[in-house]
């Protein structure tokens, strides 16, 4: 038991440290190490908790929260934070010091995340491959358009009313759930990303509050939508998310300027080295993500041995 506790916070502090990062998703993060869809139904049983307490319906509020592994998700989040208090600092200093190699790490380890992606399709077509080109190339287009990742480069908005925190924060959750999508470049092209970090600095609570309550509506929704995608058309919907991974590679191009553009530029001096992290990066991911498939189907197994006093996710209200 407490092996897993601390599997769950490793796992945890991983998605944290990549949310850290504009242009890195926790979300794809959570998808190499084959907990996607298991973050998924537990933050799908959560909100579908409050959408039957808001009916008033305190019986179906308690079954739905007792459908959320808190067992994995306590610890999760509990790596999340710790990543985010302890990391931050550190890995935005590295960014500033040595932009283009870090930026050639991540993009290894997205191009890693792709192929272990690939592998979690159930029945792999040409179909599929054909899907994630055609969002690749739009996601990569789409971030064309915004020429730069830092507050500085895109125009922020001066005072944004509490309907903006909470708005931004709607939007900018979906990159928990997301892969490819980063919250941090989310902010910036919304123009929110200087207003959401002096609100955390200087803490303002009402903006904070707001904020926050735009994340918890935008996950409810987003997430009943995405869960319902992945049970209907699993492979169809594995394919746009790998697309998205894929096409968030232009934020990570190494040159010019690293993750603060998204501008591409031929290959500087540093580009061997460049080369060989992002190499290292890669088969990093496909090693851990080979080793975290075996650990997943392992605690499968134990789970289903001890199913027998489990409490199942209640079935769907008409």
């Amino acid at each position: 038991m407490l092996t897993h506790v601390l599997l769950h916070f490793v796992r945890g502090f991983a998605m944290g440290s990549a949310d850290i990062v504009p242009g890195v998703s926790g979300g794809t993060i959570a998808l190499v190490l084959g907990i996607y869809e298991r973050l998924l139904a537990s933050i799908r049983a959560g909100s579908k908790a409050l959408t039957v307490l808001v009916r008033a319906d305190v019986a179906g509020f308690r079954r739905w929260m007792a459908a959320v592994e808190w067992n994995f998700i306590i610890p999760l989040l509990a790596g999340i934070g710790v990543a985010f208090l302890t990391l931050a600092r550190l890995i935005r200093d590295l960014l500033e010091g040595q932009p283009e190699l870090m930026a050639a790490v991540f993009t290894g380890l997205v191009a890693g995340s792709v192929f272990v992606a690939w592998r979690l399709l159930r029945t792999p077509q040409a179909l599929h491959g054909l899907i994630i080109a055609a969002v690749g190339a739009a996601t990569f287009v789409a971030l064309g358009l915004v020429h730069g990742t830092s507050e500085e480069s895109v125009g922020q908005i001066s005072d944004p009313a509490l309907w903006a925190f909470f708005l931004s924060g709607a939007v900018a959750i979906c990159a928990m759930i997301l892969p490819g999508v980063s919250g941090s470049f989310l902010l910036v092209v919304l123009g929110m990303y200087g207003p959401a970090l002096n609100a955390l600095t200087e803490f303002e609570l009402p903006k904070l509050i707001a904020f926050g309550l735009g994340a918890v509506v935008g996950l409810a929704l987003f997430s009943q939508l995405l869960h319902l995608a992945l049970q209907r058309h699993h492979d169809a919907m594995m394919a746009v998310l790998i697309g998205l991974m894929a096409g968030s590679v232009r934020v990570l191009w190494p040159w010019p300027d690293g993750v603060e553009s998204t501008d591409l530029g031929a290959p500087g001096s540093d580009w061997p080295l460049a080369v060989v992290l992002a190499v290292v990066g890669c088969l990093a991911v496909m090693v851990v993500g080979a080793y975290a498939q075996r650990l997943e189907h392992d605690e499968e197994l134990g789970m289903e041995s001890l199913a027998e006093g489990g409490t199942s996710a209640p079935a769907d209200a008409a």
